[in-house]
């Protein structure tokens, strides 16, 4: 784990480091703030994620409620008086 003042200094080394295959963490005021990692690494799980995740039109066909063929609920409009 690097500081970051650290980093900045070292810059070289944490990206050799991150290129040899070990995500490198850096702090900002003793609390996690980034991770530099490979861009090889950063596709791999890029590519991962989205291959988890389905088409928006596949999550709305999931959505709970009507099923296919049933009717909508039929609403009627509140009187209002002017």
């Amino acid at each position: 784990m690097w500081s970051l003042q650290d980093a900045k200094n070292r810059f070289s080394a944490v990206v050799d480091a991150a290129l040899a295959g070990a995500p490198q963490e850096v702090t900002r005021r003793g609390k996690p703030a980034v991770v530099v990692l490979s861009a090889a690494e950063y596709a791999r799980l890029v590519a991962a994620a989205g291959a988890e995740r389905g088409s928006f039109a596949d999550h709305l066909l999931d959505f709970p409620g009507m099923e296919a063929g049933e009717d909508r609920l039929q609403a009627r409009p509140r009187d209002v008086a002017f």
